[in-house]
Parts: structure tokens; sequence; C-alpha cells
């Protein structure tokens, strides 16, 4: 009978154990979840001491922007109760493998409109660049998007100030520069433009409107002069060109 009592206290000695290394185990796991869960508001919150407000959107790039895996990006929508803003975070990757903030830039957003984020190479130099909508005009078809170019020099980020005077931007092959077009009414405008430093500079365009189309130059101050006038029908005023002389239609096979 001792023997058997004696028996049944082992067992329940050893249950107790086993339940406590249980729960210890289960405690290591909370307090990792917890930790991580405080890395990623920390890095949310990085460069900005501010009451940031409600993060309704993120998105987070190491893998194509600038130096692939070297360099990384995070962009959050953030909605305040006056006021809503995109909050832009700039990485390098140091000597010792950490992530090391270089540049953040706060900017105005639309709180309707989602950030729709595009790593793209804008410049031709093999190296991705960034892009992010912060507001539509005309209805919905002329998407806004401010451009930031990465620059290998200086391992930054340039952000394009006048970016978003150009809608619906894209790199054109054909004429290594950027184009952009923009819809108002029954009228269509291709745009081609240079990035020059942190700005873009239009050199030239091309307008449809009814059934006619005008080709137009534009020198560095930005004065038009006008180059051709063709008779065009119907929808042709809907096209977008990657070509002003002549005229080339965007077949956009240089989409990336």
């Amino acid at each position: 009978m001792l023997k058997h009592f004696v028996v049944a206290i082992l067992i329940f000695s050893g249950f107790s154990c086993q339940t406590q290394q249980t729960q210890k185990t289960d405690n290591s796991t909370d307090n990792k979840i917890d930790s991580m869960s405080n890395s990623l508001e920390k890095a949310k919150t990085s460069g900005n001491d501010e009451n940031i407000g409600e993060i309704v959107e993120s998105f987070t790039d190491d893998t194509d922007i600038g130096i692939p895996h070297k360099n990384k990006i995070e962009i959050f929508n953030i909605t305040q109760p006056d006021v809503n803003t995109a909050k832009i975070n700039f990485y390098s990757l140091t000597t010792d493998k950490e992530w090391k903030l270089k540049q953040t830039f706060t900017l105005d957003k639309d709180k309707l409109i989602s950030l729709n984020p595009k790593v793209k190479d804008f410049n031709n130099d093999g190296l991705k660049d960034f892009t992010y909508v912060p507001a539509t005009a005309g209805r919905g078809a002329n998407e806004l998007q401010r451009l930031f170019i990465y620059d290998k020099k200086k391992d930054e980020l340039v952000y394009v100030k006048n970016s978003e005077e150009y809608p619906n931007l894209r790199y054109n092959k054909r004429l290594n520069s950027l184009t952009a077009q923009r819809f108002y009414g029954d009228t269509t405008v291709t745009e081609f433009l240079n990035i020059e430093e942190d700005l873009l500079k239009k050199f030239a365009s091309v307008e449809s409107k009814d059934t006619e189309r005008t080709v137009f130059l534009v020198d560095k101050n930005g004065k038009e002069k006008l180059l051709k006038k063709y008779k065009i029908n119907g929808l042709e005023y809907l096209e977008r060109f990657k070509n002003f002389n002549p005229l080339e239609f965007d077949d956009f096979d240089d989409e990336q």
C-alpha cells in the first residue's frame, strides 16, 4: 500500500513539473511575439517621435528598391483627425547587417486613395526607383504619382518634386525618357519628360482633340513651338504615344 502511495506521489510530481515546463515555454513564446510586435511598431514610427495616428495601409520592399537586399523602403498611409499623410522611410544595410534609417519623407495624401506603390526603373540605370499615389484627378482617369529616384552615388532617394503634376507616368524606352498622359474633357495629351536633378522637364507634347492632333516642342524655358498638325477621326484622341517625330503609338512593350 505504501509502495503504491509513493509511486502515485512520484507520478503526480512528474506531471506537475511537466506542466510548469510547458507554461514556461508558452510564456517564452508570448514574449517573442511581444518582442516582434514592438520591433514592428518601432520600425513604423522610426524617425518620428510624434503621435502618428492610425496606420491604415503599409508597404515594405527590400528585394527590388535601389541595390537589392542592401536597401529597404517602407511607406505608411497614416490617418489623423485633421490630416492624412504618407510617411516614407528609406534604409541602407550596414556592414553589421543592420538597417540604418537614412531618409524620412512625410507628405500629404488623399485619405480615400490607396498607396498603389510601384518599384520600377524610371531612369534606365538598372536600379529600381519608387512611386506611390497621393491622389487622383480627372474623375480617376489621371493617376498622380510621387516619384523617388534612387541615387547610387549618395545611396539615397531623390524626391522628384513636381512629379505629381504629370499623371500616368511611365518610362519610355523609345526615347529613354518618361511620358505622362493626361485626360480632360475630349482632349488627351502625351507629354515627354526628362529627369533633371529633382524635377521633370517637358521637352515635347502631343495633344489630341476632336478631329485634330498637334505636336509641340518645348524649350528649356517651357515655351511651346508648334511642330506638326494632323487630322484624326473618332476615338483616336485617346491614344498615347512613345514618339512625337515621327508619331508612334505606345504599344506598352517596355512595361517593367
